[in-house]
């Protein structure tokens, strides 16, 4: 053999073993595991509602997947940021996530602010972004990407389910929230739903009030002299206690409190508001199917406690994760997932949700309530009244697809 051909054999041998070197590199960094990134507040004044989401996410992980935490063989591996609620700060976790952390795909955050700011990041990665608990029309609506998929209720789907147990003739409506993406797009969807009764005030306050005495008179000037009815509708979130606006004595100018669904903690407050109604997206006692069982008798087993209102909804994210990884056979590539996830149906602890294929929001029922007040629960009982079905909720679609 010539020098010559001695320098070209020994340089492919040098050239496959880097190959081959890098192929098992890649194999190791990527082949065996499946990386999904959750962005949550876990810290900041959404903490409780992040904290839950996370709780129901690896127990739903869990459950789909057999207690195996594997899919086609894969291992499936979580990484945690915490965005502290604050949109900068999720914008920067989230570009990390997917750039060096190399994650296949990212769930969250807990706010519609913070989740607003994720959007273009998922965008720009072209990664796959699943908001769980985030509830802003604006993210599957004017600010959507075809990356982003939710299977958080949006702000119509609460508004609609409200509107079932609010809109009658002879209604007057005051509306009462926190004046960002959350409370204005639900008002705005809150506005839209209604079609009988009269919303005459709308009362945007900032999300760190702890003193309603001001806000709280601004509505009753607004309803004390409407005939008919009066209800201050409250869409609220996090820290403040709006309904302290009942200590204004509402009931002397006749003025009714209704609001949403919420966790356990801040239902404590609508013990004094026995009868009160409004449409929640979970409460653990009125879903009936065996994922919820599951979720209900795990959940007191591993805490003693019932699942709360966001915990569902992280068990909902994980199991629709896990669903689409099965039917793709674990490959993670954004387009085929995409393909995927677009009108997957998949069960959930409040019973079967699906992708919108238009706008990737998870179609969903919602829950008519109505409060009682049991001294066995340190919070107001939300008796179901009726289960409000997805085929039910005209659900505007607000895209620009």
């Amino acid at each position: 053999m010539t020098l010559a051909r001695r320098r070209v054999t020994l340089l492919c041998a040098v050239m496959g073993l880097a190959l081959g070197s890098t192929a098992v590199s890649v194999q190791a960094q990527n082949g065996g595991e499946i990386r999904i990134a959750h962005v949550y507040s876990k810290t900041g004044p959404l903490e409780a509602y992040g904290r839950q989401t996370q709780t129901g996410f690896m127990m739903g992980l869990d459950y789909a997947t057999g207690g195996t935490m594997t899919v086609a063989g894969k291992k499936l591996v979580v990484i945690e940021k915490d965005d502290q609620g604050k949109p900068d700060v999720g914008k920067s976790l989230l570009a990390t996530a997917y750039g060096d952390d190399k994650v296949d795909l990212a769930v969250g955050p807990s706010s519609s602010g913070v989740a607003l700011a994720l959007l273009p990041v998922a965008e720009e990665y072209k990664k796959i972004l699943l908001v769980e608990p985030a509830v802003a029309d604006s993210i599957t609506g004017d600010k959507w990407n075809k990356y982003i998929f939710r299977t958080g209720r949006n702000s119509s789907q609460d508004a609609i389910a409200n509107a079932v147990a609010l809109d009658k003739a002879g209604v007057s409506i005051a509306t009462l929230a926190q004046d960002y993406a959350f409370g204005r797009d639900g008002v705005k969807a809150f506005r839209d739903a209604i079609k009988k009764a009269r919303i005459v005030h709308e009362e945007y306050l900032p999300t760190t009030t702890t003193d309603f005495t001001a806000g709280a008179q601004r509505l009753i000037d607004k309803l004390k002299d409407q005939p008919g009815r009066k209800i201050i509708f409250v869409i609220w979130a996090g820290a403040g206690n709006p309904f302290k606006i009942a200590d204004m004595d509402l009931k002397r100018y006749g003025i009714e409190i209704a609001t949403g669904g919420n966790i356990l903690p801040a239902m404590a407050a609508y013990k004094q508001f026995p009868g009160m109604e409004g449409a929640s997206y979970y409460y653990f006692g009125m879903p009936k199917n065996p994922v919820n069982e599951w979720l209900v008798a795990n959940h007191y087993k591993q805490f003693k406690t019932p699942p709360d209102f966001f915990t569902a909804g992280g068990m909902s994210a994980a199991i629709a994760v896990v669903e689409a990884l099965k039917k793709t056979g674990g490959d993670t590539h954004t387009n085929k997932l995409i393909k995927t996830m677009e009108g997957l149906s998949f069960e959930t602890p409040k019973g079967k949700m699906t992708f919108r294929p238009e706008d990737h929001q998870a179609m969903q029922s919602m829950y008519h309530f109505k409060i009682k007040v049991d001294p066995a629960f340190a919070w107001g009982v939300p008796e179901l009244v009726r289960e409000i079905k997805p085929e039910e909720m005209n659900v505007p679609i607000r895209n620009k697809r």
